[in-house]
């Protein structure tokens, strides 16, 4: 039964969740300035996503696994505590003098070897502490933690440069895991009952880390749902690794970069204030499909722009627009799954999602340094220069375009599809499957770590 409490722990998850990411935005911040400086390139930030999303495509499938058979506070726990082992590696390498760039890729990959774990966690868990009437709200608000903290960030991560360095900031980030694992372990979050659906796909690890996929697949309509979302996240995902490098390239000042990144954390500050008060549309559909067709226009406009203030409306329209369809979905998802197997189906709705975006982190660094950005003034240019201008950035811009407008055309005809249109109404919600089906208490007691609950 969820109470008062319930819903007091997810506040405090998501201040402690707002907390962490303020101090990996300031480290995050403080290396990329310092990277892109010193080598002038965009493909070196552009790998390092790639050797972030690596991990989250390869290990999602045991994350789920662990969300579902573990205490989830254990598995969000280890996850922090992972992170904060690659936080004190690149400590060390900063602090010795010895930093080198793959030092960062095997960091990176590293914390997201561990961060993968909290994704499934957490989102299986709000489905044990928010009542479905108020998920979209609570989703919404989880949509402006990375906002939030993108807006105190840039404005506080300057100062913290100038006065501590880099490994000044990498400690504060260090500090931040810190307070989250030590959060997570005194809060409590129930544990779901076992569904007909959960006793049906119980078994070994590896089989169940490809539950979620049999599960998805044999609700067809969902399944091409996240395929689509494989389209969108390779043609959105991969330019925005590009968002550093664009904006410098833009604006040559590192102030103005500060100011646009902290614009483009507030539009999705405001569309998840928005969306949380509002609540989406029903069927949610409408509201996942609508917003990623409006999202997909204004980043082409952000493509087009050439002045600051051009760049931070067109970057904060963007931004608006993404918590309404990423609230939506997820509580679209976690009214249909049953809560003892959401763990592997989100995993799985991530890897899927995500499938194609390692080869878009591949793509997107070289066409931005050796294609577009080189193509700038060369015969033919004069074609496209009315869009996105002459000057530095401005291959980089006609990429963001062509990205923007392609999905906008693939958002369109796969909305124009009525099975889309009609999936929350063929997919009968977790409560109608399982009513009919007395619950047992979920997994074996050996199975979870020895810890006090």
């Amino acid at each position: 039964m969820m109470t008062q409490h319930s819903l007091r722990t997810f506040y405090t998850l998501i201040l402690t969740q707002v907390f962490s990411l303020i101090g990996s935005r300031i480290s995050g911040l403080a290396i990329s300035i310092w990277v892109f400086n010193q080598t002038g390139d965009a493909t070196p930030l552009a790998l390092v996503s790639f050797f972030f999303i690596v991990p989250q495509v390869v290990a999602a499938g045991f994350s789920g696994v662990l969300a579902d058979r573990w205490d989830r506070r254990y598995v969000m726990m280890l996850s922090d505590a992972g992170q904060a082992v690659g936080t004190v590696l690149l400590f060390i390498s900063f602090a010795s003098g010895g930093f080198q760039l793959w030092h960062l890729y095997a960091v990176t990959f590293l914390q997201s070897i561990f961060g993968v774990f909290q994704g499934p966690a957490f989102q299986a868990s709000v489905t044990m502490l928010v009542p479905d009437e108020k998920r979209d709200s609570a989703n919404a608000i989880q949509q402006v933690t990375g906002p939030v903290a993108g807006i105190i960030a840039p404005a506080v991560a300057g100062f913290i440069y100038a006065l501590v360095g880099v490994t000044g900031a990498i400690l504060i980030d260090l500090g931040t895991f810190v307070v989250a694992v030590l959060v997570v372990f005194f809060v409590h979050i129930p544990r779901p009952e076992i569904s007909a659906e959960g006793r049906k796909m119980a078994g070994t690890i590896t089989k169940e880390m490809f539950d979620g996929f049999r599960y998805l697949w044999q609700r067809r309509a969902l399944f091409w749902l996240m395929g689509f979302s494989t389209l969108v996240n390779f043609l959105v995902g991969g330019v925005m690794a590009l968002e550093t490098p664009y904006l410098l390239a833009r604006t040559a000042d590192e102030a103005t970069l500060g100011v646009l990144l902290g614009v483009l954390n507030l539009g999705a500050l405001a569309g998840g204030i928005v969306m949380s008060i509002w609540g989406g549309t029903r069927p949610r559909i409408h509201t996942i499909m609508i917003s990623i067709f409006l999202g997909s226009i204004f980043l082409g406009l952000t493509g087009m722009a050439q002045t600051p203030l051009a760049l931070g409306g067109a970057l904060f329209a963007f931004m608006f627009m993404l918590p309404f369809a990423n609230a939506a979905a997820m509580s679209m998802l976690q009214a249909k799954v049953a809560p003892d197997v959401q763990g592997r189906v989100f995993a799985a709705t991530g890897q899927v999602a995500m499938l194609m975006m390692p080869i878009a982190f591949l793509l997107v660094g070289p066409l931005a340094d050796q294609v577009f950005e080189p193509a700038v003034g060369q015969a033919g240019w004069s074609s496209v220069a009315p869009l996105v201008g002459s000057g530095a950035g401005a291959g980089m811009g006609l990429l963001l375009l062509i990205c923007g407008l392609g999905t906008a055309l693939l958002t369109a005809l796969v909305y124009a599809v009525p099975a889309v249109r009609r999936i929350e109404a063929d997919l009968p919600d977790f409560e109608a499957e399982v009513a009919a089906t007395p619950a047992m208490p979920l997994v074996n007691p050996a199975l979870i770590p020895d810890a006090a609950d």
